[in-house]
């Protein structure tokens, strides 16, 4: 794999792995012969794989304002690795007055005037996608370590819950993963991380980024005021907000019990089922 990189970049001189990050079992920006880039990768064999060559997929689509360009990808000796242009940048800080916040918005603007691949290249529809995730959680109780008023509202937020894949069918592209680490902020912010692309309703990406700004420390109400500067989210029926907050608290409670992100999850179902 290393001479299959060489090949394409000249000599590797020095690698740097970046902070966090959980979909790949490589991570590296390389110093080369042609300049620095920015190199993910992962074993043929892991369940993941299809991830990255979703990447692989939606890159063409992406504007080179909006998310940095995949320069090539290779597989050998089972391995797959993607390779991008080097973006300097820091995390999105998503608290209120932050300074960032103005260039999250442009982006987040921007991919909802990016048209998704066709049907004919990927189908990755939204709605059939949640519908999967939900379907063993509705037809379970809350998990043991659910916070107490999840537990006592299982049943309502069960309800709520199981209307949000009806809600978000459409031909937009959508990330889907919006959070602060999938924003490097410069001169303005690109967007990383584009393994869990869909097509759906415009409105679900600026939710999935409610959740953040809560968890960033605005309040609900504050954190939908600033979604609804994208007609999405501004057009969204209000049904199809409280159940697609409802869906997430569901989901992640399981999954991240405890964790900031989810226990503002819970907050904003709080307040929209209230």
């Amino acid at each position: 794999m290393r001479r299959a990189v060489e090949h394409r970049t000249g000599a590797a001189l020095a690698a740097e792995s970046p902070v966090g990050g959980r979909n790949s079992e490589l991570a590296v920006t390389l110093s080369t012969g042609s300049g620095r880039v920015f190199c993910k990768g992962i074993t043929t064999g892991s369940p993941l794989a299809r991830m990255h060559r979703s990447e692989i997929t939606v890159s063409p689509f992406l504007p080179e304002r909006l998310a940095p360009r995949l320069l090539w990808h290779v597989e050998a000796d089972g391995w797959l690795l993607l390779a991008f242009e080097h973006v300097s940048g820091q995390h999105a800080d998503l608290s209120p007055d932050s300074p960032d916040l103005p260039a999250v918005a442009d982006a987040v603007e921007e991919i909802s005037r990016v048209s998704a691949p066709p049907a004919s290249i990927a189908q990755r529809s939204m709605p059939e996608q949640w519908a999967r995730a939900l379907k063993t959680e509705i037809e379970s109780p809350p998990p043991p370590d659910a916070a107490p008023w999840s537990a006592a509202n299982a049943d309502l937020l069960v309800t709520w819950a199981a209307r949000s894949p009806a809600h978000m069918g459409g031909s937009h592209l959508i990330h889907s993963d919006l959070n602060p680490a999938n924003f490097l902020v410069s001169d303005r912010a690109r967007v990383i991380d584009w393994a869990w692309w869909r097509t759906g309703a415009a409105w679900v990406d600026p939710a999935f980024l409610v959740i953040r700004l809560v968890a960033d420390g605005h309040g609900p109400e504050q954190a939908e005021k600033w979604a609804r500067q994208f007609d999405g989210f501004a057009d969204a029926p209000p049904d199809a907000i409280t159940a697609f907050a409802a869906s997430v608290l569901r989901l992640w409670e399981r999954r991240f019990a405890g964790t900031p992100a989810t226990n503002a999850a819970r907050r904003w179902a709080r307040y929209r089922v209230a």
